[in-house]
This record gives C-alpha cells, structure tokens and sequence, in this order.
C-alpha cells in the first residue's frame, strides 16, 4: 500500500489545518487512521475511521479534530481545528486490512505514509 500525507503548514494557536492523505485504491477498505509524532516523544493514535464509518479520537482532541474519508477520491482527511502549541508534531497516516483496533496503538497498523509537519506557535 502506498499512502502519502500533504497540507501540514505553520499556524497559530487556535488556526485551522486539513490534512490530506492519498492512497492506494484497495486501502479504502481498511481501518484508516493517523497519527502524531513530537520531537523526543512515542509516536500517538490521534483518529480512526473504520470500514463502516466508525470513528475514534484520542481523549486530547475529541472536539477540535474530525477524521473523514473520500473513498472516490482514495483519500483521507484530518480536519484540526482551534489548535494548540501542543498539537506540534509530524502526522502520519497509516492503515491496516483489519478492523480498527480499540487502542490505536503503533504495531496494529501495517502501512504508513512519511509524514507532515505541523507547527503551532502560541
């Protein structure tokens, strides 16, 4: 599978940002998710969306993120809105051929795309 992120950026604090993440046609029946990468910290499971639509955010930005997916488009978005300083990181995309899993943990997802830097100066 191939996945590639694009529309990281430099923003500030309380900016918007839209990632997108474009894939490999049969990635669009997968458990589609992304995650977030600080300097000197554990790569972390920020959203989900499952084959059926389901979605799953991470406690630290249920209300602010949406995770959506244009499967005309083979394409995945994470919409980030009223950002913080602490939401500064690379994000990924990733996928796996399995159900979401309930942790959104780095070893369940088989694919990742390179990353987009977000930057988010107070």
């Amino acid at each position: 599978a191939h996945l590639v992120e694009s529309g990281g950026g430099s923003v500030q604090s309380g900016g918007s940002l839209r990632l997108s993440c474009v894939f490999t046609e049969y990635v669009s029946s997968y458990c589609l998710s992304w995650f977030r990468q600080a300097p000197g910290k554990e790569r972390e499971g920020v959203a989900s969306i499952d084959l059926d639509g389901t979605r799953n955010y991470a406690d630290s930005v249920k209300g602010r993120f949406t995770i959506s997916q244009d499967k005309g488009e083979n394409t995945l978005h994470l919409q980030m809105n009223s950002l913080k300083p602490d939401d500064t990181a690379m994000y990924y995309c990733a996928a796996t051929p399995y159900l979401c899993p309930d942790q959104l943990v780095v070893t369940a997802f088989n694919y990742w795309g390179q990353g987009t830097q977000v930057t988010v100066s107070s």
